[in-house]
């Protein structure tokens, strides 16, 4: 079920939103939050109902680990270990098993070796759940106050505004949520500003991230070669599908929480304004961010010999190499992290010299970096990597009308309805496309986010008008809803 979709708008949300606060207004909140849990249970097994009960199984395991584990005395320092260890190997178990198989066994196979391929499919949101329960396992080993009851913890792994592609929550962040009484109420302000993150989310996706994506298929999967034109409005419209399906998707989990009086951790904060390769991971994608930081960094530059400049790039790139590797069983995965790995120890490099920047020539040369590497990221395979950027290099030609007209042919807006063999309408076909690649990376760079907006947010007439034209164009568009990118990972 999509959040893009007319049965979650229109049957989902609504029936678990009465359900919740009726359920909490009669059983005393026991009542409403199981009603949450069972609809996040069946929002996620209408994807797949086979793999519910690996969720079911993922939430019961942690669970009763994270009891064991807070139940062992300060003496019993073996035992606690044992057991966080033994929770942590099974949630990475999992992932791995299910996530990266494949792909280990496929490069064994042209090592020389003979297995056969397991065909598995990836469970959806098993790189979400699975991070925010290790977090959990290592909080309560490490004597954090994880208490909370069963329906409380169920609801921080399942919860269904976050589950598929987060923002990636922490329990300390849900949790003492859930157990305020005046939570269990509706709330006239956070229903409203809930809405109206809803609808700019929803735009984000279907108006804006929908239509690049057309524009990025094309130049990826369907083109046999790219002009300069036409490669470079490609790796731009991957580059904006990208941040506006991502942040669309997180700014409709914070407004569908928010209307259930959870507030989840910002996801993005204009990453594409950053001057430095470090302050844009600092923006996007921040509760990853935040995890790889906590749990990955920190700890492997406590493992190295000693803490110093040295060894703290050494962690950093590993970090972003976890980081790259997160995101798929790829190749390609593995080169954007080495990328972005590498482009962090530059940046660490260069404050520590010192160098000055300017910020105007930091943000070009970080922008452009993050989009020509999003290429590799984009990719399906090495050679439609080769095709764009030959393409963006001018190894393909510069590029004429003709071509790039029939290359975003059959598009369903009107500036595209013109592309034609006419030399003269797939001109301004193209004009068209640059203008609104000109006008977007001045809106991404310069223009409030959602955060600002939420921020500056009141309940009024002139909001009001926004969120219902929001919901309006968006829903006149839903006709044939796509998944989110961020579902594959």
């Amino acid at each position: 079920m999509l959040f893009n979709s007319y049965e979650f708008l229109f049957a989902f949300l609504p029936s678990v939103f009465l359900l919740y606060f009726i359920g909490n207004r009669l059983g005393g909140g026991v009542a409403g939050k199981s009603a949450l849990v069972l609809g996040s249970w069946f929002f996620y097994a209408w994807w797949n109902p086979v793999y519910l009960p690996l969720l079911l199984c993922s939430i019961t395991v942690n669970y009763v680990l994270s009891r064991r584990i807070m139940a062992c005395s300060r003496e019993q320092k073996v035992r606690r270990k044992r057991l966080m260890v033994t929770a942590v190997l099974a949630n990475l178990g999992g992932l791995a098993y299910f996530k990266y198989m494949d792909f280990f066994i496929l490069n064994l196979n042209i090592l020389g070796a003979d297995i056969p391929l397991l065909h598995l499919a990836l469970p959806l949101a098993i790189s979400f759940f699975s991070l925010q329960q290790i977090a959990y396992i290592v909080d309560a080993y490490r004597g954090v106050d994880c208490r909370g009851g069963l329906l409380d913890y169920c609801i921080f792994v399942s919860f269904f505004p976050q589950l598929i592609a987060g923002p990636i929550v922490h329990h300390r962040e849900v949790i003492p949520q859930l157990r305020e009484s005046s939570n269990q109420h509706v709330k006239f302000g956070n229903l409203s500003l809930g809405c109206f993150l809803l609808a700019i989310g929803l735009f984000k996706k279907v108006a804006i991230a929908d239509t690049f994506a057309n524009w990025a298929t094309n130049g990826f999967d369907v083109a046999i070669t790219l002009t300069m034109v036409e490669a470079w409005i490609v790796s731009y419209a991957y580059t904006f599908q990208l941040y506006f399906d991502f942040s669309g998707y997180s700014d409709m989990a914070l407004g569908l929480a928010l209307m259930f009086n959870i507030k989840l951790p910002q996801n993005f904060n204009s990453p594409y304004a950053a001057t430095s390769i470090i302050n844009l991971w600092q923006r996007w994608h921040m509760t990853l961010t935040r995890f790889i930081n906590m749990y990955i960094y920190r700890p492997l530059l406590r493992a190295l010999p000693r803490v110093n400049f040295g060894y703290g790039m050494v962690a950093s790139f590993c970090a972003m190499f976890v980081a790259g590797v997160w995101h798929g069983a790829a190749w390609t995965f593995v080169v954007f992290g080495v990328l972005q790995g590498l482009a962090i120890v530059v940046n660490h490099c260069w404050r520590k010299l010192k160098l000055p920047m300017p910020d105007i020539l930091g943000w070009l040369i970080t922008f452009h970096f993050f989009s020509l590497s999003l290429v590799i990221f984009r990719a399906t395979q090495w050679s439609d990597i080769v095709k764009v950027y030959s393409g963006m290099f001018g190894l393909s030609g510069f590029g004429g009308w003709a071509s790039f007209g029939k290359l975003f042919q059959g598009q369903p807006f009107w500036y595209f309805s013109l592309a034609s063999d006419i030399v003269e309408k797939n001109m301004w076909a193209t004009i068209t496309c640059g203008v609104v690649i000109i006008y977007f990376i001045f809106h991404v760079a310069t223009l409030p986010n959602s955060n600002t907006l939420a921020e500056r947010f009141v309940p009024d007439n002139r909001h009001l008008l926004a969120t219902f034209g929001m919901l309006l164009v968006a829903v006149l568009l839903l006709s044939s809803p796509s998944e989110f990118i961020y579902f594959q990972f």
